[in-house]
């Protein structure tokens, strides 16, 4: 079955899905994202999603494009059509198509709308977490707005490759005072030997992860031992663990750091234990 897109009010098939030479996406990077985990046929935490959705379109001054009950309407209709049971939907808007100027195009000019939606293997992701991952760290070299959930995400595909190159699944940016911000596509997160978990605030400086509101959540309800702080690298080789977290991973164990064990070099207890539980508190429609 071929795969379905929606591009501005069509559900064309994937390889015939486009958009205009001179969309401001395309063009300067001038748009947001979100990604919703698909769960038997299912989107996790949809509501979340397109609240930060429209936070990001407000932080950018782009256009809503239509109301909530739209895009839901949407976000379903490609996972159906894409019979995706265990995946995810990826949904972008631009600020739409308009002769390539930098200031904003004129009042009146419709965002485009995209999303798309894939199958992952979910028993894969489970063999991976029950192994955990390799972590690297780089400098930290993006904007100062990386609350904003946007396009633009060159430094974070640099950081991404160079990661794979040295066999690591992610980068951790670090800050010139040597604390860890966050991963190239994740939240970043190490447990203290006295079973502390700490995670940077996200008043600023990193994205307010979705999954890790709910891994907050999920820590909380569980009484393990939380602080919003920013950590060292140092403090990170010390850990007793280490894990990730976004939609696309939701709680992933971090077993090697900068080719350095953390911990024993397997999942610790905590990371293994908020994998399992996370689905218990998302939020399920």
């Amino acid at each position: 079955m071929s795969r379905i897109a929606y591009v501005n009010g069509r559900y064309l098939p994937h390889r015939h899905a486009s958009v205009h030479v001179e969309d401001r996406g395309y063009q300067f990077a001038d748009g947001v994202y979100e990604v919703c985990e698909v769960l038997g046929g299912r989107l996790v935490d949809e509501r979340r999603h397109l609240e930060r959705l429209d936070r990001s379109l407000r932080e950018l001054a782009i256009p809503t494009p239509m109301t909530h009950a739209a895009l839901s309407a949407v976000l379903h209709e490609v996972v159906r059509r894409n019979s995706v049971t265990d995946g995810m939907v990826y949904l972008q808007v631009t600020r739409g198509v308009a002769r390539r100027d930098h200031p904003f195009p004129p009042p009146g000019t419709a965002p485009s709308v995209v999303v798309t939606a894939r199958r992952t293997d979910r028993a894969a992701q489970d063999a991976t977490a029950a192994k955990g991952v390799a972590v690297i760290t780089v400098p930290e070299n993006r904007w100062p707005r990386v609350d904003i959930k946007s396009t633009s995400l060159l430094p974070n595909v640099l950081a991404k490759q160079q990661a794979k190159e040295a066999g690591a699944r992610e980068a951790w940016f670090v800050a010139p005072d040597g604390t860890v911000t966050e991963g190239a596509s994740t939240n970043a997160w190490i447990v203290t030997p006295d079973r502390r978990i700490l995670t940077r605030p996200a008043e600023g400086g990193i994205l307010r992860g979705i999954t890790r509101t709910v891994v907050l959540e999920v820590a909380k309800a569980l009484g393990y031992q939380l602080e919003e702080r920013a950590f060292t690298v140092a403090e990170a080789h010390a850990a007793s663990e280490a894990f990730i977290t976004a939609a696309t991973t939701v709680v992933m164990p971090v077993v090697r750091l900068d080719g350095v064990l953390v911990g024993q070099g397997v999942p610790g207890p905590i990371a293994t234990t908020l994998r399992l539980k996370f689905h218990d508190f998302s939020e399920v429609s």
